[in-house]
């Protein structure tokens, strides 16, 4: 699927569900693991894994199975991964924690996974 059309179909499955505050970000410069990560963000865990698991069923529909999805039904953070576009569904308050769309777009593009790495250690250390 070309990475256009998997963006659309994820933003698509978000917005049906309405999560709020969507953003995409740019990392193929930054690592060979994905092109696109979208972060969204959910009202409650219900709402997290409802929205997860509708870009799952939209993905399986245009014929792609994900490879795989993180997180659970009563999780704060659900990973989706379409292989080229990563979705990250987030309550705020772990958004705000994370801050995935800083930590990506500080760094550089030499060695930007292990910085990547590094800062959320630091982070998950400071709860």
């Amino acid at each position: 699927m070309h990475i256009d059309t998997l963006k659309q179909l994820a933003l698509d499955a978000l917005e049906e569900l309405k999560a709020r505050d969507i953003s995409t970000i740019d990392v193929a410069s930054l690592t060979n693991v994905t092109d696109v990560m979208m972060v969204a963000s959910a009202t409650s865990t219900r709402h997290v894994a409802a929205l997860a698991q509708n870009v799952v069923e939209k993905a399986k529909a245009g014929g792609l199975a994900p490879r795989g999805v993180e997180g659970g039904s009563n999780a704060d953070w659900v990973l989706v991964d379409l292989g080229d576009v990563v979705v990250h569904v987030m309550l705020p308050e772990a958004r705000e924690l994370y801050d995935l769309e800083r930590l990506w777009a500080d760094l550089p593009a030499e060695g930007g996974v292990e910085q990547l790495r590094e800062r959320l250690e630091e982070q998950a250390g400071g709860r």
